[in-house]
């Protein structure tokens, strides 16, 4: 799928996340709500860091297309290093090593040790990366005309603002444990680069999103719907059915979040 189509997905996630753990009884505090939705919509576009022209890749100037070199050689690595018999060399690593679910647990593992060992400044960085790419991917057609300078603004603004939020007692900063800040902010991390995979697997190429589990003899699978459901990223479907679904389901999620927490 394309960049808009991941972040409105990544956010219909988490508002529905935010929905279920409300319905279990362990509600979520607006914040947190509103923080882990944007940060699942920007997460939504990371694993599209193995490739330079994706957006990810373009978010942050000459840095962030320096990292998706490093990391498309990498993925293009281990493809090579961890392939089977039947699967053939690769000279580029999109669609592998970014797009499996083992490599969502570890960037979330990450980003949750370094929000709890390092506290407010990481927090910071966090949120600011993940509101850059909200930002990017959600109003896709406004960033496109503005400049980066407008964008990376706006999301330091909401990083600066959410934290200050969150740093509140009783606003979410502990939501997952108790007297352990910011252990959640990993979450909507991996959820946003899960359903980013969930996503991709409905198109054409699928997904090597469980490797290294071997499936009929390869360790880079691409798992998918059956052939005839699959489509073009960017194709009417996306577009016309799947997008304003995740925008439906995501708002009454997000109702349904809120009126079970009150």
């Amino acid at each position: 799928m394309m960049g808009p189509a991941h972040s409105l997905s990544g956010a219909m996630a988490w508002l529905g996340v935010g929905a279920a753990a409300a319905w279990a009884g362990h509600p979520m505090p607006w914040p947190v709500l509103v923080a882990g939705t944007l940060i699942c919509a920007g997460a939504a576009l990371a694993p599209d860091l193995d490739q330079k022209s994706a957006t990810i890749s373009r978010a942050f100037g000459p840095l962030s297309k320096l990292v998706a070199i490093l990391i498309g050689k990498l993925a293009e690595r281990v493809y090579n290093a961890t392939r089977g018999k039947s699967e053939r060399r690769r000279s580029g690593g999109h669609r592998t090593l970014t797009h499996t679910w083992i490599w969502a647990v570890l960037i979330g593992a990450g980003f949750s040790f370094a929000a709890v060992t390092w506290g407010r400044p990481a927090v910071l960085a966090i949120l600011f990366i993940h509101m850059v790419l909200a930002v990017e991917g959600l109003l896709w057609r406004m960033a496109r005309v503005s400049s980066d300078v407008l964008v990376w603004l706006l999301g330091a603004m909401s990083a600066w603002l959410l934290t200050g939020i969150l740093d509140q007692p009783g606003n979410g900063s502990d939501w997952l444990v108790d007297e352990q800040h910011y252990l959640w902010l990993g979450l909507p991390i991996v959820l946003g680069s899960i359903v980013h995979t969930l996503g991709d697997a409905l198109t054409i190429s699928g997904c090597p999103m469980l490797w290294p589990v071997p499936i009929a003899g390869k360790y880079w699978y691409p798992v998918g719907t059956p052939r005839f459901m699959r489509f073009r990223a960017g194709a009417w479907v996306e577009n016309k059915i799947l997008m304003p679904a995740f925008m439906v389901i995501g708002a009454a999620s997000g109702v349904g979040a809120v009126v079970l927490a009150a």
